[in-house]
C-alpha cells in the first residue's frame, strides 16, 4: 500500500563520496548535464547532509517536468 503523503521522487546515484559536499556537487553536476540547465540553475533546499535531499531547479516548469518524465 502506498503512502498517501509519499511525494514522487527521483532516484539518483553518484560515485563520489559524501565527504566535503563532493556528493551534492556531484549531484548538481549530473542533473545540470542531465535536465541541460545551469549548475546555478540547481540549490538544494533542504537534506544537504543526507541521502534524501530535496531540490529547487530555476526554470520553466513543464519544460523540466517533461524532461524528468522523459526520465522514468
Amino acid at each position: 500500500m502506498e503512502d498517501a503523503n509519499a511525494r514522487p521522487a527521483l532516484s539518483v546515484h553518484v560515485a563520489s563520496p559524501p565527504v566535503e559536499g563532493a556528493a551534492n556537487t556531484a549531484l548538481i553536476k549530473v542533473l545540470s548535464k542531465t535536465l541541460r540547465v545551469p549548475k546555478s540553475a540547481i540549490s538544494i533546499v533542504s537534506g544537504e547532509t543526507s541521502r534524501n535531499k530535496r531540490l529547487s531547479i530555476a526554470g520553466d516548469p513543464d519544460a523540466l517536468e517533461a524532461k524528468i518524465r522523459a526520465l522514468l
